[in-house]
């Protein structure tokens, strides 16, 4: 790691845990790899002190931050301004310095997208389900109908909530995409169809490793790829059912490594190479060995 100086700039990580954090690991790690002087460290912010945390990482000269949970919503009175996916969204989780403040970005889901594409999954023109009604979930739909897919279903335990965010993203895309299913109706999906399903809830991350939002395996013939946000454990239930029938499916391990890559790019105006993202993901799988 290269010494600091005076001429080492900082971006830090907002939210309330902040402990359990790899960011630390795969900014300093980018920053090493791309010969940049960059420091990046975890900064707890107390509750009712989000606004005194922005401001104060803007007067003293922070290049950037990410911001995690609670505050990726409640951040985003405290910007000068918003990029306009990260408003569709509602949720910011990158903030870069600009003249008078911090600009708001969303990596999330441009994270996911890149994830998808480096395992050659397509969204463009595909049918998608949506496992999932909440806040992740929008920003899934959000992503897909910016992303030219062809039909999206959202999947919930409750119906009204699923329909409440189709009619939002079918609103701000133009044009009818997405409709509403519960879990227990999933028989009424055609014969025939096979989809590209996301899983979006918390329902199987450790330590409760063997749930499941949907367990007939009749579900997971429909599918011909399975991606699970959940990273830890590795291989989810859900994975494991859709590979028992046939079917492709990955963790969302490359979404959280492309969500800060993509927010470095960002901070230091450089794209990163495919070899040393590839580097910061292998340092990351080892601390989930």
């Amino acid at each position: 790691m290269k010494m600091i100086d005076g001429y080492t700039r900082t971006c830090g990580l907002i939210g309330n845990p902040v402990e359990h954090t790899l960011s630390p690991l795969l900014h300093n790690m980018l920053a090493e790899l791309t010969d940049r002087k960059l420091c990046y460290v975890p900064l707890r912010v107390e509750a009712g002190q989000l606004e005194a945390a922005v401001k104060g990482a803007y007067a003293l000269n922070l290049l950037g931050t990410n911001v995690t949970v609670p505050y990726k919503s409640d951040v985003i009175p405290f910007l000068k301004e918003i990029d306009p996916l990260a408003a569709k969204i509602g949720a910011v989780n990158t903030l870069v310095r600009m003249e008078g403040g911090f600009r708001g970005y969303n990596t999330d889901m441009p994270g996911l997208y890149r994830a998808l594409c480096a395992d050659g999954v397509r969204i463009e023109g595909e049918k998608v389900l949506i496992l999932g009604a909440g806040g992740v979930a929008r920003a899934v739909a959000v992503l897909l109908a910016e992303k030219g897919a062809a039909g999206v279903i959202m999947m919930n335990r409750t119906l009204d909530k699923a329909r409440r965010i189709a009619d939002e993203v079918n609103a701000m895309a133009g044009r009818e995409l997405v409709s509403a299913m519960r879990y227990e109706d999933h028989e009424a999906l055609p014969e025939g169809e096979r989809y590209l399903a996301i899983q979006a809830t918390s329902v199987g991350m450790h330590p409760n490793d063997d749930d499941v939002v949907i367990a007939d395996k009749a579900f997971y013939q429909k599918l011909h790829t399975g991606y699970d946000l959940i990273f830890n454990p590795a291989r989810t239930r859900f994975m494991k059912l859709v590979e028992e029938q046939g079917g492709r499916a990955m963790n969302g391990a490359k979404m959280l490594l492309y969500q800060g890559v993509i927010a470095y790019e960002l901070w230091t105006g450089s794209r990163v190479s495919e070899e040393d993202a590839d580097r910061v993901f292998a340092a990351m799988e080892e601390t989930w060995k």
